[in-house]
Order: C-alpha cells, then structure tokens, then sequence
C-alpha cells in the first residue's frame, strides 16, 4: 500500500472546516509546519482554529493580519501567523518563523507572500470555496511526515 501525497475534501460549512483542523491538529507536533492557501474569505482562519482545538489552546484563534503573528499555548505550542500585510519578504526575518517553527507548530496564511522564505512544509492546505458556504481543502505532504498525517486523517 502507498502512502497518498494528497488528498482532497470537502466542507459543507464553517463548523465542518472546524473540525477537520481539529482532527489535524490533533497530530500535529512541534516542529510541523502547514501552510494555508486560499483567496480571502476561502476558510483559513477556520481551519486555524480548528488547529488550535485539535492543540488544546484555549480562547479564541483570531487572524492576526495586524500583529502578523499570534503565540497560543495548548499541548505544543501554535504559532499562527498571517502574511497578507507583509509588503516585503525581508520583513519576514524580524518574525523569527523559522525559530518558531522549531519550537512549535506553525501556521501560516498567505504563504505565497514569503516567496520561498518560510521553513519546509509539513502539509500545504488549499481552500477553494464552492459555493457560500460549501469548501474544497486540498492538502498535500511536504514529506514523510505529511504523508503520514494524511494517512492518519484517512483521508488517502
């Protein structure tokens, strides 16, 4: 049996992409990286904090367009930034993603804007919407570790 390097599901709804993050982020470690891709409004900050649920971090996960990066504590740590107002890629090394990506999991929306900056993935999610609330997640494995997490999600 081979071990899927994608798959693809769908989401009925906000709850839904929840949900799935919380499964996610249920086996993810320090040291996982997931890059979340979509237009605005595709479901990336759901999916993030169904992350966070999946981690155990209380309260509320917000995007954290303005502070570019949010710490939460729960079983690992979950570092969730948001690259949308990032107008240069240089202003990534004041960020510190790659010692935080050591010391947690990390999160990133608009990944695209760090232009081959960030540490390897562990998992790329693409969030497609298809209708007003319906959504289509793609989620590819950056290595074994993301091929594993797939597996586990039995979604391949």
């Amino acid at each position: 049996m081979t071990v899927a390097d994608e798959a693809t599901v769908a989401s009925d709804g906000e709850e839904a992409t929840r949900a799935l993050g919380e499964r996610l982020g249920a086996l993810l470690r320090a040291g996982d990286v997931v890059l979340l891709r979509g237009e605005l409004g595709s479901g990336k900050t759901r999916l993030a904090q169904g992350i966070g649920r999946g981690l155990g971090c209380p309260g509320p996960i917000a995007s954290p367009t303005f502070v570019l990066v949010n710490e939460h504590r729960g079983r690992e740590r979950l570092y969730h930034a948001d690259l949308y107002r990032i107008a240069e890629a240089a202003e990534l090394d004041e960020l510190g993603l790659r010692e935080e990506a050591e010391r947690g999991v990390l999160v990133v929306e608009w990944p695209e804007r760090a232009a081959g900056l960030l540490p390897a993935a562990t998992l790329t999610v693409e969030l497609a919407p298809v209708d007003e609330c319906g959504r289509l997640l793609r989620l590819r494995a950056g290595d074994g570790r993301g091929r594993g997490i797939i597996a586990a999600l039995g979604l391949a």
